[in-house]
This record gives C-alpha cells, sequence and structure tokens, in this order.
C-alpha cells in the first residue's frame, strides 16, 4: 500500500529504529517511549487487521513478538510487559496495518488503563456459557 507508513518503514523507504527482523515480520521501536522499550511487531506485507492475517504470518509476527518479550526482559529488565492488537477505529488502531504492541511497564506507571473505572463485576456462569454458544460456531476453522 503505497500510503501506509508501515509498509513504508518494511520497505525500507522510511526511517524506523529497526530491532530484529524475519523474512515475514519487522520489530522497530514505536515513536511513543512512555516507559522505554515499546516495540511494534508487524508483517512486512501489508495487511489491515487480524480478520485478513494468514496463519502463517501470524505465527511468524507472534514469534518474533516472543524473541523481542524476552529481549526487552532481558535489556531492560522492567517488571511487567503488556502485549496488545487494536482492529478498527472503534478499538482504537491508529495506522491501518497489523501490528502487535510490546509495552514493558512499571509499577504505577498508569498506561493501559483498560477498566478506568475500576474492574466490572464478574458475568453469571450462565451468561459466559450463553455468550461461548454463540461464538462456538464462529470458531470453527474458516476457509
Amino acid at each position: 500500500m503505497t500510503d501506509c507508513p508501515f509498509c513504508a518503514i518494511a520497505a525500507g523507504t522510511a526511517p524506523a529504529s529497526l530491532v530484529a527482523e524475519t523474512a515475514q515480520a519487522i520489530a522497530f521501536l514505536d515513536l511513543r517511549q512512555p516507559v522505554p522499550g515499546h516495540v511494534l511487531v508487524i508483517p512486512r506485507q501489508h495487511v489491515e487487521t487480524i480478520y485478513t492475517l494468514e496463519p502463517g504470518t501470524a505465527a511468524e509476527v507472534m514469534q518474533l513478538a516472543v524473541r523481542v518479550a524476552k529481549a526487552l526482559r532481558a535489556c531492560f529488565d522492567p517488571p511487567g510487559l503488556n502485549l496488545w492488537q487494536s482492529n478498527g477505529q472503534a478499538g482504537g488502531q491508529e495506522v491501518p496495518h497489523f501490528h502487535l504492541h510490546l509495552q514493558p511497564r512499571l509499577h504505577r506507571d498508569g498506561l493501559l488503563r483498560l477498566y478506568p473505572g475500576g474492574l466490572p463485576p464478574p458475568a453469571s456462569r450462565a451468561r459466559l456459557d450463553d455468550l461461548a454458544a454463540q461464538l462456538h460456531p464462529y470458531c470453527r476453522e474458516q476457509r
């Protein structure tokens, strides 16, 4: 995709601080570093969201993410690490190219408040079972 900043990074036509790469994936430092070591891992090929990510590419991206996570632990020794991925505007995706975030965490750093109002109460087992029953048919291998 010609106007995708991550495609430009993967092609070597835009600057990035690379940390690791494979044949199908690349890892580089995010421009935002609230805690040192915030890394993005992307497929080299343009894939907008997880919904169109091929299994082999997904595996290679995740393997590189694990490698980078271990490197972050060895280099910075953070007490925690978040791994996240966003899809679509409502999901908070800022760049329309699939990417995993690896964000080292410090105690009380105030980042990534998933439940800013506090944890919601647990759902009932009946509700969870109902949701699982709704989802199950869609989890069969899709072709």
